[in-house]
């Protein structure tokens, strides 16, 4: 495997804007199971779900969801597309995740981030004013969690630890990848980077430039702590796509869908947006181009995931956008990517590679 293709949900409950209908709660939670079953089916390597705690989202249990996908799938990495480290307790965190290692056999890493709802804070007892140093103190102790049988700890947002042992242990002594989320806060790529870690850039929203800073800040201070070089820090970015074989069939049957979208809806035109961020909306062979664009805006990159799922998209779209990533987008892709990545640029992480660069570094 050598760059990993994947799709992420973040679970939004919105009205179809074709039949004005809204999927109940429970149509939408199984509607993002068959929507990553899909996604095995097709080859695709990653499913991601994000953790919202709000009305119209759905996934506030995302180890709860990945585990049942887990159980209904073989090859596919479950993921993801937050994991929110701001409001969640670290070692809860460390426990589920590393019990959803042992039910997937290792198919398992995650995002961490600090979500972009501020009223989630007070709901778990925490300040939004508090959120970097929350973000930095609470992966401070999840990081010595996976790693120590047990564990000593005071800090200042929780009560303290005093010989932890946080069960299960991870599944062969090999904590899960991590990935540090952000779009704005240089704070997050610097600690990505200090612990040597994954940085994901979801770039959906902005502007490229925005996003090459942050990313080039990352790889610098991943070199800066003695990871590797630059080029060999692990970098994730977003995207979002509608096709139809015909271009005009895809502005027009998604523009309805675009201009309600509860991320991003009521703001730029369609057209502006696709312009200045990764969103395109046209034929697959649209969808290959731009995508090849993000290696030279980003350098070679391990990780892309793409938003299929968003804005009140019926369940047989989505089918069949994930169809067209499958058979059409992405094996030309990845055969782009493998060729044009040079010697010595790490692929995407996996655990079976990460047990073995552990048994490799011990046996040295």
């Amino acid at each position: 495997m050598g760059t990993q293709f994947g799709i992420f949900t973040v679970g939004d409950v919105t009205p179809d804007p074709a039949t004005g209908r809204a999927p109940t709660e429970h149509e939408r939670i199984k509607s993002m199971v068959a929507i990553a079953l899909k996604a095995e089916e097709v080859g695709l390597d990653v499913f991601a779900t994000g953790e919202h705690h709000n009305p119209p989202f759905v996934p506030s249990s995302p180890t709860t969801m990945l585990g049942y996908i887990a159980a209904r799938t073989e090859r596919l990495i479950l993921s993801t597309s937050t994991t929110l480290i701001t409001t969640n307790d670290p070692v809860k965190i460390a426990e589920d995740f590393a019990m959803l290692q042992h039910l997937a056999d290792g198919r398992v890493d995650l995002m961490l981030g600090r979500g972009n709802t501020g009223p989630v804070y007070p709901w778990f007892g925490q300040d939004i004013r508090q959120g970097i140093p929350l973000a930095i103190e609470n992966y401070a102790l999840l990081h010595r969690l996976w790693r120590e049988e047990s564990v000593d700890w005071q800090g200042r947002f929780r009560t303290p630890l005093t010989g932890f042992t946080a069960t299960p242990r991870p599944l062969d002594d090999t904590p899960p990848f991590v990935w540090h989320g952000s779009i704005r806060s240089p704070e997050i790529a610097e600690q990505a980077a200090y612990y040597g870690d994954g940085f994901f850039a979801n770039n959906i929203f902005w502007p490229k430039e925005h996003f090459q800073r942050l990313i080039e800040l990352y790889r610098e201070r991943y070199a800066h702590y003695g990871h590797g070089t630059p080029e060999q820090a692990v970098v994730g970015l977003g995207g979002h796509v509608f096709m139809r074989h015909n271009s005009q069939d895809a502005i027009r049957e998604f523009r309805p869908y675009f201009d309600r979208a509860p991320v991003y809806g009521n703001g730029p035109s369609l057209e502006d947006f696709s312009d200045q961020t990764p969103l395109t909306v046209g034929s697959p062979q649209e969808v290959i181009d731009k995508t090849l664009t993000f290696r030279e805006s980003f350098g070679d990159y391990q990780r892309q995931l793409f938003l299929v799922d968003h804005a009140g998209l019926p369940l047989k779209t989505v089918l069949e956008q994930l169809d067209m990533l499958g058979e059409e987008v992405v094996p030309v892709l990845r055969k782009e990517y493998d060729k044009l990545r040079p010697a010595g640029v790490p692929v995407g992480p996996t655990h079976a590679a990460r047990v073995a660069e552990a048994a490799g570094t011990a046996a040295r």
